[in-house]
């Protein structure tokens, strides 16, 4: 790839890496394209946040778009860029004809993040679980839902969320996952070419000991932390389960026990759980997340639905910090390595993995050293990093065959494609004539 390639990365948001995990990964994308001497062009349709990322200091170009709107042909013609990486599925529904038709030779890479609709599955035999119950606390005590993935395909084969996106990854030349059980689930169940899919773990996980701040030893750290985007329903979700069931049986086993619940975005209904009484304590937004991790003894991670690998355990593990989470929590992050901390998905189980983490050193440091070595197989970001390089490169070099290859994607651009573009030009075609009318003097 010649040194002054163009990448146009199309955000769902803008970058908040200290928000959440996909606002890291977005900036990953960046360092590691910067780092090549790419010029990298980010834009978005989302309104401007507060806590986005400065992305001016990293020499990458900031531009607002604007959703069914011909001015974003006009950037693209004007930027020409070399490969356009959409963020999240509903990056490329909006905006992937619009590529295609203007920048055909572009390279169209589809980042999931998670797949979304594996997520929506898992939430949804959650709830199916939970119709009989008779109260919010009966509720908020049901437990992860085990499904094979015979059975999650059965549940997301009928979810447009799940035809949606996998067409995306179809329409796509090539698609970064971030799990590889969310690959085997892909390829296994709905036939997705291997071809298609590439495993791009984190990458910025920092190697143990390569910091220069010290990771506090364990008798100076003297809480409980769970940590996530409070707009995230999994992390809002994980909170429940914990107010309602867990904590109160953990607090019992430990009297003076504290819980520091953080995370972006509080809405009123989380601060209203803040409870010091109880050691439960809604604290919300946190400047550095690494600094409150690295305070606390053991970070909890209640994850009764979910998809992707979770920036918090990873964040988790690069401080030192041994985790409890559930097998939907751990999911494509550990392999066959032993988790760095316990795996519990039974509420009972669950409390007392916590109490034994909480109370015993020796037990605490095995699980600290079994984290630090799932970063450095796992996470290693030269190797992922390399890895991603060559595969876009070599995505790029055969790009031509790669798509006469995909005929199912040939088909769903022509189709769904058409539709879309039909309806948004509509939508253009509407807001311009009313602009124009606005404009007008009124008839007399």
């Amino acid at each position: 790839m010649q040194q002054n390639k163009k990448i146009l990365i199309l955000g769902f948001v803008w970058a908040e890496p200290a928000s959440s995990a996909a606002g890291s990964r977005s900036m990953e994308f960046i360092t590691l394209f910067r780092a090549q001497g790419w010029q990298v062009r980010f834009a978005s349709a989302a309104a401007l946040s507060g806590h986005r990322a400065d992305l001016s200091a990293l020499g990458v170009e900031e531009k607002s778009i604007a959703l069914n709107c011909d001015s974003f042909d006009a950037m693209l013609a004007e930027y020409r860029p070399d490969i356009v990486l959409f963020d999240r599925f509903f990056t490329e529904e909006q905006f992937g004809w619009r590529v295609a038709r203007t920048c055909p030779q572009a390279l169209r890479v589809l980042d999931t993040q998670d797949l979304h609709s594996l997520r929506q599955a898992r939430q949804l035999l959650l709830k199916r679980a939970q119709q009989h119950c008779s109260n919010e606390t009966a509720r908020h005590s049901v437990p992860p839902v085990a499904a094979s993935p015979a059975a999650l395909r059965a549940v997301m084969v009928n979810e447009e969320m799940s035809q949606r996106e996998i067409a995306a990854i179809y329409r796509c030349d090539l698609t970064l996952m971030i799990s590889d059980t969310e690959i085997a689930l892909l390829q296994k169940e709905f036939g997705v070419p291997a071809a298609l899919l590439h495993h791009c773990a984190l990458m910025l996980m920092p190697s143990p000991g390569a910091s220069e701040i010290p990771r506090p030893a364990f008798g100076q750290r003297t809480h409980f932390l769970s940590i996530g985007n409070f707009r995230h329903a999994p992390n809002w979700d994980s909170v429940l389960w914990l107010k309602h069931a867990l904590w109160p049986k953990l607090r019992q086993r430990l009297p003076q026990a504290q819980l520091h619940v953080a995370g972006a975005y509080p809405p009123p209904k989380a601060m209203a759980l803040h409870n010091p009484a109880q050691g439960f304590h809604v604290i919300g937004w946190v400047a550095d997340a690494h600094a409150a991790m690295r305070q606390a003894r053991v970070c909890l991670a209640p994850l009764r639905f979910g998809a992707g690998i979770k920036g918090k355990l990873a964040d988790a593990m690069a401080c030192g910090t041994p985790s409890v989470t559930t097998t939907i929590g751990s999911e494509g992050m550990h392999g066959a390595l032993p988790w760095g901390g316990a795996v519990a998905d039974d509420p009972d189980g669950f409390v007392e993995a916590a109490f034994d983490l909480y109370q015993d050193r020796a037990l605490w440091q095995q699980a600290q050293i079994q984290g630090d070595q799932i970063l450095q197989q796992r996470f290693e970001r030269p190797r992922i990093a390399a890895e991603l390089i060559m595969a876009l490169q070599q995505a790029e070099q055969h790009c031509a065959e790669r798509r006469q290859a995909n005929f199912v994607g040939l088909m769903l651009h022509h189709h769904q494609h058409r539709s879309t573009q039909y309806m948004s030009q509509w939508i253009a075609e509407k807001n311009r004539l009313a602009a124009v009318d606005g404009a007008l003097p009124a008839a007399e």
